[in-house]
């Protein structure tokens, strides 16, 4: 094959679409093209002197700078945000957040930039893996992008749009209108309850926002390794004592007495002992709630067909508490209040599996307890008589267990168990002594408590689940729960139904009032909440 053969013909595409003056030399490749709107090579358009030569609308002018030049100003200007230095970093980075991107105010550099710049990509990484603890210790979805938000800022980077769902994380940098951006992402695949580490991971963030630390990249990937290889404070036998514990309180927190007590605290141990052993074999949290709500009523049941004097019911009440989601219904809660309804449905629907496992593992006892005669009287937990002293002790005792079994802090455990002694007393004065219907006060005692937690969080820079998490305990829904199930174990489905539908109410009481507590702790206090705006949607659309 000879060379005029071997090569590739011309199209048309390829020739000029102008023939060139005479006189102007065309370059000799075959397979060079030009633009109908390209110079002839040889001619030049002379320029005013001193101006400048204008290229592309998407190249840069030599002069530019991202970092210094001024952002662009909307036709109805700039709002005036104030970001008080004193306010936690929480509250700065929720304030930004929601805020368009050329609408934020430029950062103050924190960290010393290494020479060139940061590294976008590590400081990414780190972003999504402090994020990624967060999210899995059972943050909130807004808190959750703050923390990720506050770690680029800390680094200078300042274009970042941190974006979590239920379990994906991703974060993405534009380092200027006219540069390529750099995401990245990461997956939750293993959700755990460490309020310790949560705790750990809010400190470092705190010290990355910090403009007297300095913290290299290097030495926060150390920390947070630490983080991650740190064990848990307390032992499981700890943990397994804690929930009998907890159990036996809310036990006498529905009218039990001491045979009750140790009668729900043995049918919990035995049921926690059940799920570690289900958590071993690989078994879902499904089966785990499932096999978890067994022990407790089969208890109940045993000392009903025994003919022992004793309210059954509330044995089988006091074990329920320790299962129920309340921290998962909480966040799932928020984040649908604050907006994230992916995450907040998804939560949801994680607590109502959880809660359709409890249900099942409880009705096939009671089942099985109804044909063997066992009779079950709902009445018997309903009719105590009252004792505020033992009560109100006995809901920091449920408080102060609930803490241990989240993993909390010792310097934490005696303020949230304070916390829920408060939330008890709240609602027994609005419900037993001032008639009040449960819901409402149930919402109005979990508003205290997150007013609270949220205020302990912002004395102490730190995250407010700790501080609230468990001074829930002593308000969830426990009874109503068991009530309902066992009305549609005697096939009394109507009555079931409306129980259940009961402590939904109450556990979106709950729920609410721990929302708007912090929503409005921030609204109040200085420099918490101005600039936080958000969209305005109330005319039907």
């Amino acid at each position: 094959m000879t060379d005029a053969e071997d090569r590739k013909p011309q199209s048309d595409e390829a020739r000029m679409a102008f023939t060139p003056p005479a006189g102007v030399e065309v370059g000799d490749s075959e397979s060079e093209t030009t633009s109908e709107f390209a110079l002839p090579v040889g001619l030049d358009v002379p320029h005013p002197a001193g101006a400048e030569y204008e290229g592309s609308a998407f190249v840069p002018p030599s002069t530019y700078s991202a970092r210094e030049a001024p952002a662009f100003t909307p036709a109805a200007g700039i709002p005036a945000v104030s970001l008080t230095k004193d306010a936690p970093w929480q509250d700065r980075m929720r304030t930004m957040l929601r805020m368009p991107v050329t609408e934020r105010p430029a950062p103050e550099p924190v960290q010393k930039a290494e020479e060139g710049g940061p590294a976008v990509p590590r400081v990414l990484d780190l972003t999504l893996r402090i994020g990624e603890l967060l999210l899995a210790g059972g943050e909130g979805a807004e808190d959750v992008e703050a923390a990720m938000f506050a770690v680029c800022r800390s680094y200078g980077l300042d274009r970042c749009e941190p974006n979590v769902t239920f379990t994906l994380l991703s974060i993405s940098y534009q380092p200027s209108l006219v540069d390529d951006p750099v995401s990245a992402a990461r997956t939750v695949r293993r959700r755990g309850t460490d309020y310790t580490r949560l705790a750990a991971v809010f400190q470092l963030v705190d010290d990355l926002s910090d403009p007297e630390t300095q913290i290299s990249l290097e030495e926060a990937y150390r920390r947070l390794a630490e983080i991650r290889r740190n064990r848990h404070p307390y032992p499981t036998w700890v943990l397994t004592s804690a929930s009998g514990l907890l159990a036996g309180a809310a036990s006498v927190l529905v009218g039990g007495d001491l045979i009750v007590f140790v009668a729900a605290a043995l049918g919990a141990m035995l049921g926690d002992r059940l799920a570690w052993l289900c958590a071993g074999r690989g078994l879902p949290e499904f089966y785990q709630f499932t096999v978890a709500a067994m022990p407790p009523a089969a208890i109940g049941v045993a000392l009903t067909v025994a003919h022992v004097d004793v309210a059954a019911s509330a044995v089988i009440t006091g074990g329920l508490f320790a299962l129920l989601p309340g921290r998962a219904l909480v966040a799932g809660v928020q984040d649908g209040l604050t907006g994230f309804y992916i995450t907040a449905a998804a939560r949801l629907l994680e607590v109502l599996y959880f809660f359709v496992g409890i249900v099942v593992g409880v009705l096939v006892v009671l089942y099985f307890g109804v044909q063997l005669g066992a009779q079950l009287n709902p009445e018997a937990a309903l009719g105590s008589r009252e004792q505020p002293l033992v009560q109100t002790g006995a809901s920091m005792l449920l408080s102060l267990t609930f803490a241990v079994l989240l993993q909390q802090e010792r310097s934490t455990v005696l303020a949230v168990t304070l916390n829920g002694g408060v939330a008890w007393v709240v609602y027994g004065a609005m419900h037993y002594t001032g008639g009040l219907s449960p819901v409402a006060s149930t919402a109005v005692a979990a508003g205290l408590v997150g007013l609270f937690g949220q205020l302990m969080s912002r004395y102490r820079y730190a995250s407010a689940l700790p501080y609230t998490t468990a001074a829930i305990g002593p308000l969830l829904p426990g009874s109503a729960t068991y009530f309902g199930l066992l009305a549609i174990a005697q096939n009394d489905v109507d009555g079931g139904l409306g129980s259940l539908t009961k402590a939904a109410a109450l556990a979106m009481a709950i729920a609410i009032g721990v929302n708007l507590g912090s929503e409005v702790s921030r609204m109040f206090l200085r420099g918490a909440g101005r600039g936080r705006k958000a969209a305005k949607r109330t005319r039907g659309f």
